[in-house]
């Protein structure tokens, strides 16, 4: 499977529920397409992972803070 970006593997991925909701497909099509977006669930999921785990790694060690309406922004 091409490693396609987020945002595109992710409306694919609701075009493919989309068709599996509509029923006008036969067993073997419908098969396909199930493959197809358990596929595509498992890169998009790979890349939140990676995303979160980034994020972690970004805020560890590092204060929070608060914009309160006194803040400049």
């Amino acid at each position: 499977m091409k490693k396609d970006d987020f945002e595109t593997s992710l409306k694919r991925l609701e075009e493919i529920a989309e068709k599996l909701e509509s029923s006008t497909y036969s067993l073997e099509d419908s098969l396909a397409l199930f493959e197809e977006g358990t596929k595509l669930y498992d890169h998009c999921t790979e890349i939140l992972n990676s995303a979160e785990k980034k994020l972690l790694i970004l805020t560890k060690n590092k204060d929070v803070f608060e914009l309160t309406e006194e803040d400049d922004l």
